[in-house]
């Protein structure tokens, strides 16, 4: 069952950014072609609403769910005994939660046309997230913005309390009073 495997290989790690970038390509595509012209700022608009309430996700799914569920907790506990793995939720059970949790709601209360739209915002949400998390534990650029959420990303990981649970964003962990606090120096991730 390698398919749903949480360990990837390099191959399957990279199918996974291409996976989700297709898919917002997919929606933006069809958003573009089937969406009236009149609708365009409207559905931006809940684009947008998609890549905010993803941050929300995110976080809540981090904080709740990867650090309090069985065995979800067990398999991201195994990302922080080995931060450089090319570990992940599998993109087989992924998009097709994507589809079943919101594509297909909205579209059940709404049109296609707005369920693609907030689809796109949380699955390019998703996407962002990924690429972040990415970047955290094996770019070594010089970017003063992403070594803010490296180190910021370093406390999650070192800190003997769950803190730091934002990936792309620290806003909920401010709003949820889950940082770690004013810290002057933070330690990096080590290989």
């Amino acid at each position: 069952m390698r398919l749903f495997s949480i360990e990837y290989s390099r191959a399957a790690y990279l199918a996974d950014f291409i996976a989700y970038g297709v898919l917002a390509a997919g929606l933006t595509v069809y958003l573009v072609d089937a969406a009236p012209r009149t609708e365009w700022w409207v559905l931006a608009g809940v684009v947008a609403l998609g890549l905010a309430l993803w941050t929300l996700i995110e976080y809540a799914v981090h904080r709740f769910l990867m650090h309090g569920v069985d065995p979800v907790r067990r398999w991201h506990g195994e990302h922080h005994r080995r931060p450089k793995a090319l570990l992940g939720s599998p993109t087989l059970v992924s998009i097709p939660l994507f589809l079943a949790l919101v594509f297909l709601p909205v579209w059940a209360v709404s049109d296609s046309a707005h369920a693609a739209a907030l689809t796109l915002g949380i699955g390019g949400g998703y996407l962002l997230y990924s690429t972040i998390h990415h970047a955290i534990h094996h770019s070594n650029r010089d970017w003063v913005w992403l070594k803010r959420r490296q180190d910021w990303h370093a406390l999650h990981h070192r800190a003997g309390r769950p803190v730091c649970f934002g990936v792309s964003t620290s806003f909920w962990d401010y709003v949820f009073g889950t940082t770690a606090g004013i810290v002057t120096t933070v330690p990096r991730l080590a290989d």
